[in-house]
């Protein structure tokens, strides 16, 4: 038990210096805005020649690829190379439906360039009467594109009409508003299919206005109207922004900055990061960040706040100040009072009631806000407010970490493998570790697998080995109790698996001491575990013994295109890979989507992602997950 948990600890550490590396990369960016350009640059390489890779590879890169690199190209308004990036991934990530997409639009390639020609030829010649310089050309949609809007309208390719978008550009603002009521007066539009980024542009500066129309045989077609500069901000984004200021400085050159007014929202994303002290939870709200949908709202004075959409109140306070945050009490919107936690929409205006006398952010505020930014300074107020608490909480988790592993403080807290702890997690002292420990910004066991691993540099591997042993000998161990759980120093104890999570066999697991009824063991990430750490005299460390030989069972829930068949191709896959249904239960939205929620019996978590992969590979399922 002493070995596995050490085992667990090292990779927990090498997972993390590969997020720390991203780290570094996104906020490296900030200063040098060469540095991701160069890494989107080298990754669109690496997807080009994907092809000479094994498939495992191919799959982790691509994933990688949709997952963090094309967001942020798209983040950044390039949107040339998120395309690319988006398209490539979908060939490697769903071959089959990528061929599939390619072969539908050759087969009827012809006959929607007749008709997308015909549309340029009518609106060049309306363009021409009303005197408007203008170039207009048709472009194909990307292949990634057209398969989302399959997946969101579950809808065949043919059924799918507005393959190709029309492009209009013009010379000035005012010809692209007239190039509007052109098209408009010649084509219907679509009704909830115009938008204006022109007059709000995006945070990465794109600006566009989106229109779609009704053509010949009620064929829509969307239409994108933009000035050539626009044009160019759309193609290259932060690229077409940046401003060489080099200037020889005793031999030395200064690095290239981002101009301050069109890239303030860069540094605005990245400054919520300083007080980040988690690789990890940097990365996670990263991948938040770039994938948010965004709403437009409106201080009293008419300047505009973009925020997720979603946001509340709370999220619009921090967004104007971090004090005003702090020192909110309430919110008009639209001149009336409302709750603090109403979600805004387009176009609201929003005034922020704050009060030299409030005690500060509520904890339950993180449960409602949806910005990095306001999250970040609420978790920033609390770890300021409760520092000793924190600290005192995070002594004794790592504490408690060390046992685990059968050591003792002694053995691991030599000064020099101390700082080199702080240095890795950015800490100015061991009180700040501790605080942060205390307050879950990070774990014990990222601390303590960064001192296991100077602890490993003094030792060789026999020595260390033989010492593990050696404190494994010495460890008592308890007995089990009949679902394999292990309570630390306590034998014979009534424990149960908690309903709200069911643990398997493989998941970090707590103990929680109920009030008569013996021990309630919860996954680690379980959503009840935050109101059970409020009473943390009350946790007790408890685990998996080695060898189980008992089923539990777990629920998965299925998402999928409905077809028929489908119900009997996830019970055939479940049934003969020999696992044992419990029970299901189906549903089916109005958007034909089935919801399949099915109960297994599985010995641990092997079995549990086994069973996941097997069901993900079912036709037309396209998520696959553990039910809470």
């Amino acid at each position: 038990m002493v070995l596995q948990n050490f085992g667990q600890m090292l990779y927990t550490s090498v997972e993390e210096q590969q997020i720390e590396n991203y780290r570094k990369m996104f906020l490296a960016m900030g200063k040098d805005i060469r540095v991701i350009l160069i890494k989107l640059a080298d990754r669109l390489h690496n997807m080009r020649t994907l092809k000479f890779l094994s498939r495992e590879r191919q799959i982790a890169n691509a994933k990688e690829t949709m997952d963090l690199y094309a967001p942020l190209a798209n983040r950044l308004g390039i949107y040339s190379l998120k395309w690319e990036l988006e398209d490539l991934a979908f060939k490697y990530l769903y071959p089959e439906e990528y061929h599939e997409i390619v072969k539908g639009l050759d087969q009827k390639r012809e006959e929607r360039l007749t008709f997308i020609e015909n549309v340029m030829d009518e609106i060049r010649v309306e363009l021409k009467k009303a005197k408007i310089d203008a170039e207009v050309t048709g472009r194909a949609k990307h292949l990634y594109s057209i398969y989302r809007k399959m997946k969101r309208d579950n809808k065949t390719l043919d059924e799918i009409y507005d393959l190709f978008a029309l492009r209009i550009l013009v010379h000035s603002v005012r010809d692209c508003y007239a190039v509007l009521g052109i098209v408009h007066d010649k084509y219907n539009p679509m009704p909830g299919r115009f938008k204006d980024y022109i007059a709000m542009p995006k945070k990465n500066m794109y600006q566009s206005i989106h229109t779609t129309l009704i053509g010949h045989k009620t064929t829509p077609f969307e239409v994108q109207i933009r000035t050539y500069d626009m044009h160019k901000i759309a193609e290259y984004g932060i690229a077409a922004h940046w401003a060489y200021k080099e200037a020889s400085y005793k031999g030395t050159k200064k690095a290239v900055v981002v101009e301050e007014d069109k890239l303030s929202w860069l540094r605005e994303t990245l400054e919520w990061q300083k007080d980040t002290e988690s690789p990890s939870e940097f990365i996670d709200n990263l991948k938040k960040e770039l994938f948010e949908d965004e709403v437009y709202v409106f201080t009293p004075k008419g300047d505009i706040k973009v925020l997720p959409r979603g946001s509340t109140g709370i999220d619009m306070a921090y967004a104007i100040h971090e004090e005003v945050g702090n020192r909110m009490v309430g919110v008009k919107i639209n001149t009336r009072m409302v709750p603090i936690v109403t979600r805004l929409r387009n176009g609201d205006i929003v005034e922020i009631i704050t009060s030299d006398t409030s005690n500060g952010p509520s904890r339950d505020w993180l449960k409602f806000v949806k910005s990095s930014v306001a999250r970040n300074r609420i978790q920033k107020w609390f770890k300021k407010a409760e520092r000793e608490e924190n600290i005192e909480k995070g002594k004794d988790a790592v504490e408690r970490e060390i046992k685990k592993i059968g050591m003792k403080h002694s053995d691991l807290f030599k000064q020099e493998w101390v700082n080199s702890a702080l240095e890795r997690y950015k800490y100015n002292s061991l009180d700040d570790m501790y605080s942060s420990v205390g307050f879950g910004a990070i774990s014990p066991s990222k601390i303590v697998a960064r001192l296991l691993e100077e602890y490993r540099k003094e030792h060789n591997e026999e020595d260390i080995d033989a010492k593990i042993q050696e404190l494994a000998k010495k460890k008592v161990h308890h007995k089990p109790s009949q679902n394999g759980v292990v309570v630390e120093g306590i034998d014979n104890c009534l424990v149960k698996l908690s309903k709200c999570c069911n643990p398997l066999p493989g998941d970090n697991i707590i103990g929680y001491i109920t009030k008569g009824r013996g021990v309630s063991v919860h996954r680690a990430d379980c959503v009840n575990v935050k109101d059970l750490l409020t009473e943390e005299s009350r946790m007790i460390d408890v685990h998996w013994e080695n060898a189980i030989n008992t089923n539990f069972g777990v629920g998965i829930q299925v998402y999928a295109n409905d077809r028929t068949g489908l119900l009997a191709d996830i019970i055939k896959e479940i049934t003969g890979a020999k696992y044992n249904i419990l029970g299901f239960n189906t549903k089916t939205t109005k958007e034909r989507i089935a919801i399949v929620d099915v109960n297994i019996e599985l010995v641990n978590l092997d079995d549990l992602n086994k069973v996941m992969n097997m069901l993900r590979r079912v036709p037309s399922v396209y998520e696959v997950k553990r039910k809470r």
